[in-house]
């Protein structure tokens, strides 16, 4: 596995910002592993979750099988991050 430093995740979270969804499926397995980051299920389902919107295949997986580690008040904080997220950044 790559190491994924604080340099690169920075850039990744400007792209991420501007909703790229490659962007945001990069923040959920940084978030999902801890590298360049600390690990944060929720996180990273959020990141995932914003990422299946966007049409990416593998974050739809990626965040089923998050949701199967989490207790469900952890999905549900997920969720409501993924929806502030999409609040903040509609244009």
């Amino acid at each position: 596995m790559t190491v994924i430093d604080m340099d690169v995740v920075a850039d990744i979270e400007t792209d991420a910002k501007n909703a790229k969804p490659q962007a945001l499926y990069q923040l959920g397995l940084c978030y999902s592993t801890g590298q360049g980051v600390a690990f944060d299920l929720v996180r990273a389902h959020k990141y995932f979750n914003l990422a299946a919107m966007k049409g990416v295949a593998e974050a739809r997986l990626w965040r089923a099988e998050l949701a199967q580690q989490m207790a469900p008040n952890e999905i549900a904080e997920a969720q409501r991050l993924a929806r502030l997220w999409l609040s903040e950044t509609a244009h």
